[in-house]
């Protein structure tokens, strides 16, 4: 399937080449190099690049680029999924394992003899064969400083000498014989919200992206059960491995082993067709001064009143047109920066206070001769709203069989909102 694998910095740097069939020539990569240059943005590449005997199926993560090379046809999306799944494991997004605190340039070459083995083992002959967190950390042992001081004496690596327990076993993500003094499981719902409102405050379009992670702590091999109250919700879902797919399919209930530790259960999505209730709003105003070489911006952002929770962590970006060469503002609350390369205009407003509302407002200076009527830009919102769920997504109950459990320590939901757009 994948031949291997470059390593891209956004200098144009390959800095690390992986090879599990063939040694194919770094010269490959120029394909990609072409295609970036083509592309105004890194999304803006095309997620298989042909040439006349490869295809390249580049991932952007990061700030990297991790470009995949394959000899043959294979599916793209199975070849993507792989390659988010090793950025995962390196920079511990939601699995148990600490090879890594971020992937980034710096801490992969810092740990290039890790990468590789994690490589070696993830991927034979070019076909995935551990993906699993449980797995990868039985086979091979997160780097610290005593193990590495250990290795340069001894000449030992990191890679375990005996074979994981949850291959041996027909539930591999699993580890074998896990005790816990006190069982707990927790579970967090998280909901992004993407959304496009017009100047008048209607919705253009809006959906949401949700994940349901988990912390599993159980002895033994629990079997969980979880049910919702409005399962049919969801457009669209993707699961973890220990879900029962026909369990779902038939009744829409999750049955499930789960892993031991931290996992992502399921990610969902819930598109257009259903009614999205945005959390927040935004007054704004520009207006232009004669001869067009400067304006007044005036933005207010506050909360629904029929949300009844608390919007923290409220950012505001604002893509200035090129032609603006500053901007002279006063914000009531929180701090804003203007860059005047990027033309990125951020205003950091933390949470809202209801008795007084965020407000920003002053000067923009344009460049001579343009034209005010082609500057109004978007602004991107981004919130946070805990203990609330956007989708009205309600979990009804939480089952466990098997062995004999002492009752669950808490199960919590926190709910995230994304961001969404209003044109001006």
């Amino acid at each position: 399937m994948i031949h291997s694998l470059f390593i891209v910095n956004q200098s144009g740097d390959i800095f690390l080449e992986k090879h599990w069939k063939s040694v194919i020539s770094r010269s490959i990569v120029d394909y990609f190099f072409d295609a970036q240059n083509k592309a105004q943005s890194p999304v803006d590449i095309p997620p298989v690049i042909s040439t006349p005997h490869h295809y390249l199926i580049p991932v952007y993560r990061n700030s990297l680029y991790f470009v995949s090379v394959c000899m043959t046809e294979v599916p793209p999306l199975f070849v993507v999924e792989f390659l988010h799944r090793v950025v995962d494991t390196f920079e511990e997004k939601y699995e148990n394992i600490d090879y890594f605190s971020e992937c980034t340039e710096s801490s992969i070459k810092e740990n290039y003899v890790v990468v590789y083995e994690l490589l070696d083992e993830m991927l034979d002959n070019g076909f995935p064969l551990a993906t699993e967190a449980n797995i990868l950390k039985e086979l091979i042992k997160p780097p610290n400083i005593l193990r590495t001081v250990v290795n340069s004496v001894t000449g030992k690596s990191n890679v375990s000498d005996t074979l994981p327990t949850g291959q041996l076993s027909n539930i591999p993500w699993r580890r074998a014989g896990v005790k816990y003094t006190n069982n707990e499981a927790y579970f967090d719902v998280i909901e992004e919200v993407d959304a496009i409102i017009d100047k008048q405050g209607g919705t253009v379009s809006a959906e949401i992206h949700g994940y349901i992670d988990c912390s599993v702590k159980l002895t033994g091999m629990p079997d969980l059960t979880m049910s919702f109250v409005n399962p049919r919700l969801f457009d669209d879902v993707s699961f973890h491995p220990c879900v029962r797919y026909k369990r779902w399919e038939s009744d829409r209930i999750l049955s499930f082993v789960p892993p031991d530790g931290n996992f992502r259960l399921l990610s969902y999505h819930i598109g257009s067709g259903s009614c999205v209730a945005i959390p927040v709003y935004v007054r704004h105003n520009m207006t232009w001064l004669s001869g067009g070489t400067s304006g007044k911006l005036d933005i207010t952002v506050g909360p629904k009143q029929t949300m009844g929770r608390q919007v923290e962590q409220v950012k505001l970006e604002i893509p200035m047109p090129k032609s603006v060469l500053n901007c002279t503002l006063t914000a009531n609350q929180g701090k804003y920066s203007f860059d005047p390369v990027s033309k990125l205009l951020v205003w950091e407003v933390g949470k809202i206070d209801l008795t007084k509302l965020p407000n920003i407002r002053g000067n923009v200076n344009l460049t001579t001769g343009s034209s005010p009527a082609s500057t109004n830009p978007t602004i991107n919102v981004h919130f946070t709203i805990t203990q609330l769920a956007v989708s009205g997504l309600k979990v009804n109950r939480l089952d466990m069989y098997g062995e004999k459990y002492k009752p669950f320590k808490g199960v919590k939901y926190i709910t995230k909102a994304g961001r969404f757009q209003v044109r001006m």
